[in-house]
């Protein structure tokens, strides 16, 4: 059996999380706890053509690495990555003289082999060891991960690897994939494994290559916490231990709990990491994991929404993220045309010359019950709750702009529901508006419930509006809402949409006479 190697890559995978800020103390304290742990790499960060920042494990050139890693452990071998997709001039590159990092590994898709292959040469000749990375290998037909394997033999890098770029491999295609590599690979070269973990896979396949048994050596990528974009990557903890109770081996895991405790832990509560079905939906369809990420932040989407929505991307745009893509087939799936005409006139002779309060779910509407009572009992008053229903209080009318709050409280919500076209219902006692009609021109805040039903007022020509439960959001997720179960993550964006919801509000106030009854921290 060869040897099984374990690869630290929390500084550059783990980094997607939160944009490599960890900080210059960090990144120095994490590449000093790390070498105690006994693993034989590290990888540093990117090696990537941009402004130096200290803070920031992204590095310009090679000699940006020698702080950090200095004193260097003898017993641990430090790399940094490289994309072909914005590879750093080859003349940048030094010799390697033993005082920064040891070895490139780089990253590469299909389409850029033949670059990869000449990029890769002239870094061994200047005395780096090379790591070849087949980025979504399992996009790879047999006869062209067989041709790159060939082609990169003739090198004789240190490691290939097989990238689970999607998280989406499981266990019978990854050791397919792994008995490709093992034979065709030149005698000598480490065959590596780099996963994700949107299906779960990611330690029982590690573990599936390391029972194997191999001739070769193994080397096994993983991150300290699972630490990674969307729902992470294989937890380096987790899989030394197992190597430790079946291989005896003797990584320490002490210098790891420490680095989740000091570095990662605050991370992690601003900037989850980890399962969940957005990421599930993404890896099972091939696509991107930030499209994903993109959806979910909207926080209105049901599974179905999630599958039609991604379904929609062609499939030559699924691989690589982008905003404008992601954008067009979100407003593609709310934007169908739908006449609400009928709907409209119908509203209009309901409320028309009706004093009305809109009910916002905020935490306010506990804190102020006493007061509100008042507006609660006055027969007089129509009162349009907004994508909520609530128990205790007498509602005329409920609003709703989002299919998981419907679908929550459609059961149980014996009241006229004003909902729009987005939502997929086959109600027809129910108002139905048009979704883009109503939304707000700002994108960040374009499906924001409360904005939308004050358009529709607008449009309906009401000239005078309470507003009660329109709290805003804080900073402090758990507390911004009157029930817990409608809360939205929303907190570290908390002070660009109270201003953005503002500026709207503001804007609408021309029109409409707006009166706040609850305290908010939107302003007019």
């Amino acid at each position: 059996m060869g040897k099984v190697n374990l690869l630290d890559c929390t500084l550059r995978d783990g980094g997607y999380v939160n944009d490599w800020m960890f900080g210059e103390q960090n990144i120095k304290g994490f590449c000093r706890k790390i070498a105690r742990t006994g693993i034989e790499f590290l990888e540093v960060g990117f090696l990537k053509d941009t402004d130096f920042n200290p803070d920031r494990a992204i590095f310009p050139t090679v000699e940006s690495y020698i702080p950090f890693v200095t004193p260097k452990s003898p017993s641990m071998k430090y790399v940094g990555m490289l994309d072909m997709s914005a590879p750093v001039a080859l003349d940048s590159i030094p010799k390697c003289d033993g005082t920064s990092i040891d070895g490139i590994r780089v990253i590469f898709k299909k389409n850029k082999i033949e670059e990869a292959y000449e990029y890769c040469k002239h870094i061994q000749e200047l005395g780096y060891f090379i790591s070849v990375n087949f980025v979504n290998t399992d996009e790879y037909t047999d006869e062209e991960f067989i041709h790159g394997i060939k082609k990169f033999n003739d090198l004789n890098p240190f490691a290939m690897s097989i990238v689970d770029t999607f998280g989406a491999i499981k266990r019978k295609q990854f050791l397919r994939m792994v008995y490709i590599a093992d034979n065709n690979m030149a005698e000598g070269i480490t065959l590596a494994y780099h996963a994700h973990n949107n299906l779960q896979q990611a330690f029982g396949n590690a573990e599936a290559l390391v029972e194997l048994n191999l001739k070769r050596d193994v080397l096994v990528d993983a991150c300290v916490f699972g630490m990674g974009r969307g729902a992470g990557n294989l937890n380096l903890e987790l899989f030394a231990e197992y190597m430790n109770e079946n291989y005896d081996t003797d990584y320490k895991i002490e210098p790891m709990l420490e680095i989740m405790d000091e570095y990662l832990a605050d991370i992690y509560r601003d900037k989850f990491w980890g399962y969940s079905l957005p990421l599930y939906i993404s890896a099972t369809m091939k696509c991107h994991p930030n499209y994903a990420i993109y959806l979910a932040e909207k926080d209105s989407l049901s599974a179905s929404d999630f599958m039609e929505i991604l379904s929609s991307i062609p499939e030559e745009n699924r691989a690589i993220f982008s905003k404008e893509k992601a954008e067009e087939i979100y407003d593609r799936f709310l934007c169908r045309n739908y006449d609400d005409s009928k709907s409209v006139e119908k509203l209009k002779a309901a409320i028309a010359n009706k004093q009305i309060m809109l009910i916002a779910p905020g935490h306010t509407l506990k804190e102020c019950d006493d007061k509100l009572q008042q507006y609660y009992n006055d027969k007089e008053i129509i009162k349009i709750a907004i994508n909520f229903c609530p128990e205790d209080i007498d509602v005329d009318y409920v609003f709703s702009n989002n299919m998981k709050r419907y679908r929550k409280m459609q059961d149980n919500c014996n009241v006229p529901c004003i909902l729009t076209s987005n939502l997929s219902t086959d109600d027809s006692d129910k108002y139905i508006v048009d979704y883009c009609k109503y939304m707000s021109d700002d994108r960040d805040i374009a499906d924001n419930s409360g904005i939308m039903l004050l358009n529709l007022l607008k449009a309906l020509g009401i000239n005078s509006v309470m507003l009660a439960g329109f709290d805003g959001y804080s900073e402090y997720y758990g507390k911004d809402y009157y029930d817990k179960t409608l809360e939205y993550a929303f907190s570290d964006k908390a002070e660009m949409r109270n201003k953005r919801i503002s500026d709207e509000l503001s804007k609408l106030s021309k029109d409409i006479r707006i009166e706040f009854v609850t305290p908010t921290y939107y302003t007019l």
